[in-house]
């Protein structure tokens, strides 16, 4: 999914008055700052691969928490929670394994909504703290 494309996508969620209520909570954005998004996507990556990705899921349609993770906020946010949403959002049929480009496709998005929904830049890495 190009940039175009993941930014048009976001456009259509925004729509929707279930997707759009989704917002990163105070826990969510303290873990992203304290493990940086490099990580989180690392997550997100196995979220993805592990819940998504096989043909059948193991309980397909429950298997994304509604909060806990930042990245299971976005999949909500993005209708990335299920193979059903993904068929819906991002056009991407149930029955058939996740290939890696729609595995990458998908992170992306995730990322992106991430991005935006924190309105600020967000470290890549983990914060250092002081020690002087």
């Amino acid at each position: 999914m190009t940039g175009s494309a993941s930014q048009d996508l976001l456009l259509r969620l925004q729509k929707s008055s279930f997707r759009a209520r989704f917002h990163l909570d105070e826990q969510a954005r303290l873990y992203l700052e304290s493990r940086g998004l490099n990580a989180v996507m690392e997550h997100g990556a196995a979220f993805i691969r592990d819940r998504l990705a096989p043909a059948w899921p193991a309980q397909d349609g429950k298997q994304t928490p509604m909060r806990g993770h930042p990245v299971f906020i976005a999949q909500h946010a993005t209708g990335s929670c299920c193979r059903g949403c993904l068929a819906k959002w991002h056009g991407i049929a149930a029955g058939k394994p996740l290939t890696s480009e729609d595995q990458e496709a998908i992170l992306a998005v995730l990322r992106a909504w991430i991005l935006k929904d924190m309105g600020a830049d967000v470290p890549s890495t983990p914060a250092q703290g002081v020690l002087f």
